[in-house]
């Protein structure tokens, strides 16, 4: 019978509640209170030996129910108590073996938490941000170095290489986490190496170093003691586009994570057997790690022209089936794939101050892990061969189509077609009759955090576009966005202004006044981060980059 067929409100069955009186000899009936019930003691009842003793002075039983009797014999014979079942027994072991597992586990996983962030290394350069958000746009700039440390990699090329930015690759994630953009930089493009500073790492000493003038990308990065705060400023001063933070990985990184994860499956149209880089793989599919991956990275007679370009594809493609397999069911669901791989990824990256922990980088990884394989795209900045390298092409330099790539990435504009119906949908809002120029009435607001930019609009927009009616109404709290607001009534006004200032169609929005239910008094126009400049058309949505890109959900064959 259970506790409440007994009549208590817990489950204590009193009937186990004798218990011997190691002084005395006796049975003694202990009642633990039930929930609610007060602590005071209640009476206490001995079992006879050889007479009845009296009752002692005590409380009276709260209890309507009489006690059950002691177990038979109590009064006759000093007895031991009853022994637990082996059930009970058992249960016992197994939870207590249990919470000691479980306090081992809190323990042993902090102490594990703290030898990975331990492994990781970092480096304080200028330039990177001082911590991470998780609600902005970001730009971390991933470095494959030609640095030969390691077991088994003294063998490869230059032994003494001080570890150029051979692989460069700037991943952008945007703010909705919708799309991200991962542009490869070709380490043979020929840039400009600006001045950078590098800071001493036992006394913090700023040391600046001379820039360079028509020199490969790769050189931004070991050459003459230059850190990846270089390479960083380097990217900014050819693209335009401000880096956050910097991974950096050598040799061994490629090796130790590709074995984590038990191999990434690659793709070749024709069998392999390349001399130089000792990498053997049959036609189609296979799934390479360790050595054979590296092999795989760093091979170019293999592919295409045998230059660098053909071999970022064959990156891009590894780093596409990486991705998918560390994000892979059969990876998240293994606790020695996630060990290893949090062992190899920790021990395997140098990182800025503002990421050089393993929290901030399980954000940055979580914030990443948003954006869908099929929108996230892999872009090699377009280029042509450098016509000063005459009839042998060994380095490249910017096509005319690289800017439209680099300011999509610097606008944060999706190069997917991810938001290709609400684009269409925005769009809509431009088509119709739009009113003369100087029939548009509109207050201008600088929200862009430039000084004078809405005075410099409003002398373009009276001067050269003939939009008269036009008032410089002062400053907004800056905002990512240029708006157009307007009421039904002005939508011909709204659509002939987007047009002069070359506004998407996610630009207007419909409103009303706040003190004129009527509608606006007129076209409100706030500039946003996203102004260029006075006569500059301000672009939105998807990018259409004339440039050779792929997605992370596609799986493709190097040839």
């Amino acid at each position: 019978m259970d506790a409440q067929g007994r009549g208590r409100a817990d489950d204590i069955d009193p009937a186990d509640q004798w218990v011997l009186n190691p002084q005395t000899g006796d049975y003694e009936l202990r009642l633990t209170p039930s929930a609610g019930q007060s602590t005071v003691p209640g009476p206490r009842r001995t079992a006879p030996r050889g007479g009845r003793r009296e009752q002692r002075d005590v409380p009276p039983q709260r209890r309507r129910r009489e006690p059950p009797p002691p177990p038979p014999g109590a009064g006759r014979r000093r007895s031991k108590p009853k022994k637990k079942s082996k059930a009970k027994k058992v249960l016992l072991w197994t939870s207590g073996g249990l919470a000691f597992v479980v306090l081992a586990a809190a323990g042993g996983g902090y102490l594990y938490y703290r030898h990975l962030d331990g492994n990781i290394t970092t480096q304080d350069v200028v330039g990177a941000k001082n911590g991470f958000s998780k609600d902005e746009a970001f730009n971390i700039l991933v470095i494959g170095t030609d640095k030969r440390t390691g077991k088994g990699n003294e063998g490869y090329g230059d032994k003494g290489s001080v570890g150029h930015a051979d692989t460069n690759v700037l991943l952008h994630v945007s703010k909705d986490r919708s799309n991200a953009t991962a542009l490869s930089i070709p380490r043979d493009l020929i840039v400009n190496v600006p001045p950078c500073q590098v800071k001493d790492p036992e006394s913090g000493e700023l040391k600046t170093i001379p820039g360079t003038s028509g020199v490969r990308f790769n050189t931004s990065l070991g050459q003459d003691g230059r850190d990846a705060g270089c390479t960083m400023a380097t990217i900014k001063a050819v693209t335009g586009i401000t880096v956050d933070h910097f991974m950096m990985a050598d040799f061994n990184a490629v090796k130790t994570l590709s074995t984590a994860v038990g191999g990434v499956e690659v793709c070749v149209r024709k069998a392999v057997d390349d001399k130089q880089s000792h990498l053997q793989l049959p036609a189609g599919k296979s799934t390479i790690e360790g050595e054979k991956a590296l092999a795989f990275l760093r091979t170019r007679h293999s592919w295409g022209n045998q230059g660098d370009l053909d071999r970022i594809k064959v990156q891009q493609q590894f780093l596409s089936s990486l991705a998918r397999k560390m994000s892979s069911g059969d990876t998240l669901t293994s606790p020695s794939k996630l060990t290893s791989l949090a062992e190899a990824a920790t021990k395997a990256l140098t990182v800025d101050k503002g990421i050089g922990s393993l929290t901030k980088l399980k954000d940055v990884a979580l914030e990443i892990k948003k954006v869908p394989p099929k929108n996230l795209t892999f872009l090699t900045a377009p280029v042509r061969d450098n016509p000063a390298d005459g009839v042998v092409h060994k380095t490249v330099i910017l096509s005319a189509a690289a800017p439209q790539a680099f300011d999509a990435i610097k606008n944060d504009v999706s190069l997917t077609e991810t938001k290709k119906k609400e684009k269409a949908a925005a769009d809509a809002k431009l088509k119709g009759t739009k009113s003369a120029a100087g029939d548009v009435r509109v207050d201008l607001y600088n929200g862009s955090g430039k000084t004078g930019a809405a005075q410099a609009t409003l002398t373009w927009l009276q001067n050269s576009e003939g939009v008269g009616k036009s008032s410089q109404m002062g400053n907004k709290p800056a905002q990512d966005k240029t708006t157009l607001e307007y009421s039904p009534d002005q939508a011909d006004q709204a659509r002939r202004l987007a047009d002069i200032m070359g506004l998407p169609g996610s630009a207007l929005k419909e409103g009303k006044s706040e003190t004129n239910d009527q509608g606006l008094p007129a076209v409100v126009l706030i500039l946003g981060k996203d102004f260029k400049g006075a006569g500059t058309p301000i672009s939105g949505g998807t990018a259409k980059v004339d440039a050779d890109k792929t997605t992370a959900d596609k799986t493709g064959c190097a040839e």
